[in-house]
């Protein structure tokens, strides 16, 4: 199989479909941080792939890249840590009960 763009850029984007998917679908907060992850790493193997594919980003989408994975380390964190509060209050992690909070 000849190494092109194309076959990356279509992973990737399978991978941002699966990824919204999920997010859409589910109702299980954990479940819905692992598809914004998935989704964050389709977004960087596009990069990745443009950065090797085309001269004038390749010193730049590794770092580009980085930055990405360091935002993505983030959300996880503050997102798990609001995810495990609000479970210690209402014992469940379905999303459609986070709506009674505002009461």
């Amino acid at each position: 199989m000849t190494n092109s763009l194309d076959a990356y850029l279509v992973l990737s984007g399978l991978l941002f479909a699966i990824g919204s998917f999920g997010f859409l679908a589910r109702r299980n907060a954990i479940s819905m941080l692992m598809s914004i992850e998935l989704m964050l790493n389709a977004v960087n193997l596009a990069i990745v792939a443009f950065g090797s594919f085309v001269d004038r980003l390749r010193p730049n989408a590794s770092v580009i890249a980085l930055m990405v994975i360091a935002v993505a380390a983030a959300e996880a964190t503050v997102g798990l840590a609001i995810v495990i509060a609000i479970y210690r209050n209402r014992r469940t992690p379905l999303v459609d009960e986070y709506d009674s909070l505002r009461q």
